[in-house]
């Protein structure tokens, strides 16, 4: 038997946004938190909004233009533990529902908010994205091959790990807070900030000898030969990182490169071309699988790179989809449908898609029962629902 996940019963207000206030909202939800996504009420059919980030959640349209929309927003705080605000600075505010109104509302509430820029800093107004955020913060200078521009990864890095990912654990820090003190607080996440402190690491290693050459001629990105990737025979990739002597040994071995004259020198700079010349020829010569089966039990370091097509498809890849982090006693919520061990897989039944398929959630969508089961709110007694969107119906008290 496990216990119930670990956020159970905790009551979050995301406002509807794309990729990193709903992934927040996403990790929340998949910890068992209650997340109820906010929409803005458009007039015509609600079409859903382009965000696959909802599994677990369930959302209501209001029309914050109106007095009974924000009306509606100002109740729910009232009982609330979480708001997720996604949206550039002032926006909230300008609608009345700014940190100073509802934390003065509902004095334990975690107001998160979600920006790209810092708020104080001189972008602070200005749109961005990912590729954005990462050039002001620093860390796009890290990023590509020798001689090469500066290449930003897929929105990973500022929009997931140092935004999502980053306002998820300043919520978590303030609800530990809150238990000591009994107040909620204002959480401010940005993805300068959070991509910046990611890159704590490759950052102080450029004033050391391990990271101080050109950006792709260094160690860990790209510049070393042992710890790269490599075509093989058949147009697919293996990954190599074995960067500690005997890891490279292995590597050596596997790849029946042993006598060559470069091997005993691996840490001399001047071989590294040579070596990877060899390594490039090496790797062609054979299919990806065969690699598999001469470094699969090794400490070689060497890995196919596998892509999420053949994850999904076949079994023995170990591409089931489970929680970030594994909980033994209290486990966050299953994503794949075939899962058997809470422990190990996350408890429940899963979610249509096993984390390989998104789904849209539809403005409304399971709207009336959230209502129901946060507050006790009954449709026609405490709020209506008009031309697609929740409006209050009993008189706020605020």
């Amino acid at each position: 038997m496990v216990g119930p996940p670990p956020l159970k019963g905790l009551k979050v207000l995301e406002f509807a946004g794309l990729a990193p206030g709903p992934f927040a909202g996403l990790l929340l939800a998949d910890a068992g938190a209650n997340v109820l996504r906010i929409d803005r009420h458009t007039t015509g059919s609600q079409a859903p909004t382009p965000d696959l980030l909802t599994r677990h959640k369930s959302s209501i349209a209001v029309d914050l233009k109106s007095q009974n929309g924000v009306g509606l927003v100002k109740e729910l705080a009232k009982t609330a533990d979480v708001i997720i605000d996604p949206f550039r600075p002032g926006v909230l505010e300008k609608l009345g529902l700014g940190p100073e109104v509802l934390c003065a509302i509902n004095p334990r509430l975690v107001y998160g908010r979600m920006s790209g820029f810092r708020r104080d800093g001189k972008y602070a107004l200005m749109a961005g994205h990912d590729i954005n955020y990462l050039a002001v913060s620093g860390v796009l200078s890290l990023l590509g091959r020798s001689g090469e521009k500066p290449h930003p990864p897929i929105n990973i890095l500022a929009d997931f790990a140092g935004g999502g990912a980053v306002l998820f654990q300043g919520i978590l820090l303030a609800i530990i807070s809150r238990e000591k003190t009994g107040k909620g607080q204002v959480v401010e996440a940005n993805m300068v900030d959070g991509a910046n402190y990611l890159a704590t690491f490759p950052r102080q290693n450029l004033k050391t000898s391990f990271g101080n050459y050109p950006r792709g001629e260094n160690v860990l990105d790209g510049g070393c030969p042992y710890y790269d990737t490599y075509e093989t025979k058949d147009g697919k990739y293996m990954a190599v990182g074995a960067l500690e002597p005997q890891f490279y040994a292995a590597l050596v071995k596997g790849l029946g490169l042993e006598n060559q004259s470069f091997v005993t020198g691996r840490n001399e700079r001047e071989s590294w071309p040579e070596m990877k010349r060899q390594f490039e020829t090496t790797f062609k010569s054979k299919t990806r699988s065969e690699w598999e089966k001469i470094f699969n039990g090794t400490d070689a370091c060497c890995t196919p790179i596998l892509e999420y097509s053949e994850l999904e498809a076949r079994a023995g890849r170990e591409g089931d989809q489970r929680p970030a982090v594994t909980l033994r006693e209290t486990p966050c919520l299953a994503v794949d449908e075939n899962s058997t061990d809470p422990r190990i897989h996350g408890q429940g039944s899963g979610v249509p898609g096993s984390g390989y398929v998104g789904r849209f959630l539809t403005p409304g969508q399971g709207g009336e029962e959230a209502l129901s089961n946060w507050f006790g709110w009954t449709k026609g007694r405490d709020f209506e629902v008009k031309d697609d969107a929740f409006v209050l119906k009993i008189t706020p008290k605020l």
